[in-house]
């Protein structure tokens, strides 16, 4: 039988590679102009769901946990007047995937339940709760992009 912490690790990381191909399914068949439009007057484009994702994890498991030396402009994620290419932030997103799925896999046993702290975020008490958070989180808006994605599609 594996040990947990194996069982930990090859779970977090395949959810993580879920979604990241979840979200690939939705956003590649979108065109550059497609991926920055909103369909509605309110709410978010698809592109700045995905610079939003990527400084999420960037942040909270990059700087927090990995220590990239990570430093975040969250309202710029939404508010990016000149954005990247839907490709750059496309790559962005599967670097920062990339970075979450490599540290997942240095955790040891000892870990998970290491001390964590991060600004806007008083729920994640240890390293475990913030992987588990940002997963969660994620999937939260790759299920928007979805949406969002299926209405580009009808216009």
């Amino acid at each position: 039988m594996p040990e947990l912490n194996e069982t930990v690790v090859a779970g977090l990381a395949a959810y993580y590679e879920y979604v990241a191909d979840h979200l690939h399914k939705w956003v590649d068949p979108l065109s550059n102009e497609q991926f920055w439009r909103k369909p509605y007057p309110y709410g978010n484009s698809v592109g700045h769901l995905i610079l939003h994702l990527t400084g999420n994890l960037s942040y909270y498991i990059g700087a927090r946990v990995a220590e990239t030396g990570y430093i975040r402009d969250r309202d710029r994620e939404f508010t990016d007047q000149q954005p990247p290419s839907k490709e750059e932030a496309l790559r962005s997103f599967d670097g920062a995937i990339a970075m979450v799925v490599a540290t997942i896999r240095k955790q040891t046993a000892s870990d998970w339940g290491k001390a964590y702290t991060a600004d806007r975020e008083p729920e994640a008490a240890d390293r475990f709760q913030i992987f588990v958070r940002c997963a969660g989180h994620a999937y939260h808006h790759v299920g928007q992009i979805v949406y969002l994605s299926r209405e580009l599609a009808r216009t």
